[in-house]
């Protein structure tokens, strides 16, 4: 597969559409996308689901965010193709955090018209507005990074052939709920809490602070700020009686969370249903004390009870903490692997 279009070269596409500056294929008509396309770009999504067989799938709520959250803008950061019929066939978006220099990109194609230069094109769109991106923030540069499930074989070779790098690998596990459930008490002075019970205190913020600190020397991860996080716990496949703070009163702070999530769908995605750790994390100084076992433990009792076959989650696999280890100590299994792609990018000059 030859290179695909770069900020450099997107001028010299072989095709004459255009979006925005940056030349597309003729083949679909080119256009951002808006919330009157919310359905269609449902439908397309889970179209390309049913051929790619993702672990997960985005919902008509992870949509509207894409469009709704303010470090965007829907009109310039996004990207719609559709055919002579009017019905969305391609898709493209980025998004990047104030104050960052780290795009993150996603798109897609439905599967009859794959193999026709969209994915390239959709991807070479993705490189210019990230650039370009980091032009009006006053950045030098920065990197846009793509995901890929690495048993999805397409969207692996677009990104290899895409001239970005491979980074990093994160694993995705699983863990029957009919074996038996390790037992880890909590420290007597940290109090456990879910977000169904939390009381008067305000746990969502106090676990936003916590997982910002937790989370400062992971690889990639980059401050939550009020509105992101709020959209993860108001989600639909929020868990709210599944996620659980241990907080220390004396300081009247979060010392360790565990925040979980159900697709309903995981049934016919996985073939089990289950309780899902989306994220998990121990402050610096309460680290080394037993609380993230004993967080997912408390969790896998919760998902049986509920009626869940597994427990799953998923990890950086170079993590250098040894949440790997852990895991698999405690019964979790891979599954299935996802692959980081990074692309370098320099600003346009003025």
């Amino acid at each position: 597969m030859s290179p695909i279009e770069t900020p450099e070269t997107a001028g010299k596409a072989r095709s004459t559409g255009s979006a925005g500056g940056f030349t597309l294929p003729v083949i679909l008509s080119w256009r951002p996308l808006s919330y009157s396309d919310i359905t269609a770009w449902l439908d397309l999504t889970q179209r390309i689901a049913a051929a790619d067989e993702p672990d997960w799938v985005e919902q008509r709520a992870d949509l509207e965010q894409a469009l709704r959250a303010s470090k965007n803008d829907s009109r310039k950061d996004t990207i719609a193709g559709f055919g002579s019929d009017g019905v969305l066939r391609a898709f493209g978006r980025v998004s990047m955090n104030s104050g960052s220099s780290l795009v993150h990109g996603s798109g897609g194609v439905h599967p009859e018209w794959r193999r026709k230069g969209l994915g390239r094109a959709i991807f070479g769109w993705q490189a210019w507005r990230s650039a370009a991106r980091l032009q009006e923030t006053g950045l030098p540069d920065g990197v846009l990074r793509n995901y890929v499930e690495e048993r999805n074989p397409s969207h692996l070779a677009l990104l290899e052939g895409s001239g970005s790098s491979i980074v990093r690998y994160f694993t995705e596990m699983t863990r029957p709920l009919d074996q038996p459930i390790p037992e880890f008490p909590f420290p007597p002075e940290l109090e456990l809490v879910s977000f169904a019970d939390g009381g008067d205190r305000n746990i969502s913020e106090l676990v936003r602070v916590a997982h910002n600190d937790a989370f400062q020397d992971h690889w990639g991860s980059e401050p939550r700020d009020q509105e992101s996080w709020q959209f993860t716990v108001s989600h639909p496949e929020f868990r709210p009686d599944w996620s659980l703070a241990l907080v220390d009163g004396t300081r009247g702070e979060v010392a360790a969370y565990q925040l979980a999530s159900h697709d309903p769908d995981s049934k016919e995605l996985l073939g089990h249903t289950e309780g899902y750790t989306d994220l998990l994390g121990v402050r610096r100084t309460w680290r080394g004390r037993g609380l993230a076992p004993a967080l997912l433990a408390e969790a896998m009792k919760r998902y049986r009870a509920a009626g869940m076959d597994n427990a799953g989650l998923g990890v950086d696999t170079e993590n250098p903490s040894g949440a790997l280890g852990l895991y698999e100590r405690m019964g979790y299994a891979p599954t299935q692997r996802s692959i980081v792609f990074d692309l370098p990018l320099v600003a346009p000059g003025p």
